[in-house]
């Protein structure tokens, strides 16, 4: 029983909730690549792996980091913090985020093997990222950089690196269809920061909500939204897609319950938009896809 204690520990750990954020972006990069007219089922299957794996890794580091910095109290609003609450030791998850990352690297090898050095730099700088977004000398969710690196390694690193795979080449298009993805990922993060504004701003912690306040983070959250729904179109009119590009505007309505949710919800309640959020970019990202596949 102990056992199987500690298994459904590290499952809670991993924050199976986030996951979507690590499946979107190969999902839409795959279905770009097989648009494009070149496809290979192994790579996108190992880079989807990868990806979990880092950002399973970036969730160990940030259970690990926030509890050393005084992040994680009693006060938290936010889902449950396994070290908080005494159901890993941080030595144990010291063990859990290098052999996550050290699965990540090796598995990685494979897709370098394939395609060549600019795949290892990818993954070996994600991987840093992974770690630098809470631990090192600069954690960049302390320094007000989160949402830049979420938008960044979640949206354009991790859709374009999965193009890269099965094409070998960076362009415009591959930039243009990851700015939804991270657009959306990036609105998991600010729901998140502005439930925790309060409790951020006692522990030190400068996210952007902490730093520019509540309404940039609404304004911000719903930014992100206009920029999910803007590319399809420039996809359609200069990019010669065809009307399936549209396919995500199905989604509408629940963009709409977002909206009004981040303006009107406080406190623990954001948890449920929290969720949400991660389960809409979930659903766009897969009917993004299927546009460019059908």
């Amino acid at each position: 029983m102990k056992n199987q204690s500690k298994f459904y520990s590290w499952i809670i750990a991993s924050r199976p909730k986030t996951l979507p954020a690590a499946l979107v972006p190969v999902m839409v990069g795959s279905s770009l690549a097989y648009n494009q007219g070149r496809f290979y089922v192994i790579y996108s299957i190992i880079a989807l792996i990868c990806s979990l794996l880092i950002q399973i890794g970036t969730n160990f580091t940030n259970d690990l980091y926030d509890y050393l910095n005084g992040a994680d109290t009693h006060k938290r609003k936010g889902p449950l913090r396994v070290i908080s609450a005494g159901l890993i030791s941080p030595h144990e998850m010291r063990i859990g985020i290098f052999l996550t990352y050290a699965l990540t690297f090796l598995l990685g090898l494979y897709l370098v093997y394939v395609t060549d050095w600019k795949t290892l730099l990818i993954g070996v700088s994600s991987i840093i990222a992974g770690l630098a977004y809470t631990a090192g000398p600069f954690p960049l969710a302390y320094k007000g950089l989160g949402d830049i690196f979420v938008f960044l390694f979640f949206g354009i690193v991790g859709t374009m690196g999965t193009y890269y795979l099965h094409h070998q080449e960076f362009n415009f298009i591959s930039f243009l269809v990851s700015l939804p993805v991270g657009a959306l990922i990036t609105n998991i993060l600010i729901v998140n920061n502005y439930r925790d504004i309060e409790e951020d701003k006692q522990v030190g912690k400068k996210t952007l909500a902490v730093l520019l306040g509540k309404n940039f983070s609404r304004y911000e959250y719903i930014f992100f939204l206009l920029i999910a729904y803007t590319v399809p179109i420039i996809l359609f009119f200069k990019f010669n897609f065809n009307t399936t590009i549209f396919s995500p505007y199905i989604s509408f309505p629940f963009a709409v319950i977002l909206s009004r949710m981040i303006f009107n919800f406080e406190g623990e309640q954001l948890n449920k938009t929290l969720e949400l959020s991660a389960k809409y970019s979930a659903l766009f990202g897969a009917l993004f896809s299927l546009g460019m596949i059908i």
